[in-house]
């Protein structure tokens, strides 16, 4: 189940990269392109966020999963083509269509599914760790330099996704491509060339949707796909819903275990995280209120508002700091799912997979060190983390215990 996957396919050194660590966990607007701050207005008072967010029907979704610029008539050709519509549902509904479906989401991801698929994650890690080691030590190299993006992070969470919704994710290398360029379309500032290249993957993407939808109704195994359509949830919103869930469901939990491992490394604690898993959890705690993979989310004022003393004029759109050095004083990562009505149901599975990552890696490597200092990070919208995770195994001794 482990393969190797070449990030040399992405474009990581792209329009959708930076070389600044964490660009969203201190002033977002100075982080943001002129032309995201000339569209949006950056919140990110934790009690204005919390309020604006606890009022769903006057702070409406509707702008949460557009793209965050206008896209160039020859991209929307592109799109029109395929005839590509992400009709909202979940993160970008509201009313009665979002309980309908929240509902039924929420079932495949209870506490007690998600604690359930702890041991795999444990499981797969230590399998993964052993045959990193197989190789170096195969490769007489006990300083073996590898990167734990592709090798590690990338490849459990679709694993896990796949093992609680009972649909099948596009093959790996597929899979990065379609998220990666999905999010730089979705949540990027691209030009023009750069937005054509993005759009043939969107539809890519969601020709796969339409196959993967077919194929999984018709299976009808109790998959998630097959009791959406089974509840009268038309394929469209199926699809739409399959197109976020693909991507949010593992490439932002494998970005939050990136950012956890870099910064886990850094900090000169890593041993303690595979003694401790009351230090591991607090440890994730501090990542996802200072620099969580998903720093903000987005909404729109549906009319004149005010919110404890201030004004939000009608059609204003709004960026909202879910993360950063203001959350990560007091340890506060209450906001880093979102908040309300609209708080992420897959919150618990990618705390659980990023905790049980970081302890059965720090358990078996305990003298695993990062080899590069400067790894480039996505930087978009609503999305930052370090690409690439570059280590030494360090396998000299006893200091490998797989």
């Amino acid at each position: 189940m482990s393969c190797p996957f070449d990030h040399t396919q992405l474009d990581l050194s792209g329009p959708a990269t930076t070389t600044q660590p964490s660009p969203l966990a201190g002033d977002i607007a100075a982080g943001f392109p002129a032309q995201i701050n000339d569209r949006y207005r950056v919140v990110s008072d934790p009690h204005q966020v919390k309020q604006i967010l606890l009022q769903p029907d006057l702070f409406t979704p509707d702008n949460a999963l557009l793209t965050g610029i206008d896209l160039e008539p020859a991209t929307l050709r592109i799109l029109a083509a395929e005839r590509f519509s992400l009709p909202p549902v979940l993160a970008s509904a509201s009313g009665a269509a979002h309980r309908q479906v929240r509902g039924i989401v929420a079932g495949f991801f209870s506490p007690k599914k998600v604690a359930a698929q702890r041991e795999y994650v444990e499981s797969r890690v230590t399998q993964i760790v052993s045959e990193l080691v197989t190789e170096a030590r195969a490769a007489g190299d006990d300083a073996a330099t590898v990167d734990l993006a592709p090798r590690l992070a990338d490849l459990i969470p679709p694993e896990v996704m796949e093992r609680m919704t009972g649909v099948p994710a596009p093959e790996l290398a597929d899979l990065k491509r379609f998220s990666r360029h999905s999010l730089e379309l979705f949540w990027g500032w691209p030009e023009p060339d750069r937005q054509l290249e993005l759009a043939h993957t969107a539809v890519e993407f969601h020709q796969w949707l339409r196959r993967s939808i077919s194929e999984a109704i018709a299976a009808d195994d109790g998959n998630l796909f097959a009791q959406l359509h089974a509840a009268g949830v038309d394929v469209d919103r199926i699809r739409s819903l399959g197109y976020f869930l693909t991507i949010a469901g593992q490439e932002t939990t494998a970005l939050l275990i990136n950012t956890a491992l870099d910064t886990a490394l850094r900090g000169g604690q890593w041993k303690q995280y595979g003694e401790s898993s009351a230090a591991t959890s607090a440890f994730v705690t501090d990542v996802l209120a200072g620099k969580s993979s998903v720093p903000t989310w987005r909404r729109l004022a549906s009319t004149d508002l005010e919110v404890d003393g201030v004004h939000y004029p009608a059609g204003q759109q709004l960026v909202l700091q879910l993360s950063g050095e203001q959350y990560l004083a007091d340890s506060d990562d209450s906001l880093a799912f979102g908040f309300g009505l609209h708080r992420c149901l897959g919150a618990g599975l990618a705390q659980m997979e990023t905790e049980a990552v970081v302890q059965t890696l720090s358990r078996l490597l305990p003298d695993l060190e990062l080899a590069a200092e400067d790894p480039p990070w996505l930087h978009l919208l609503s999305f930052q983390a370090p690409v690439t995770v570059p280590v030494r195994l360090n396998l000299h001794g006893h200091g490998a215990k797989a």
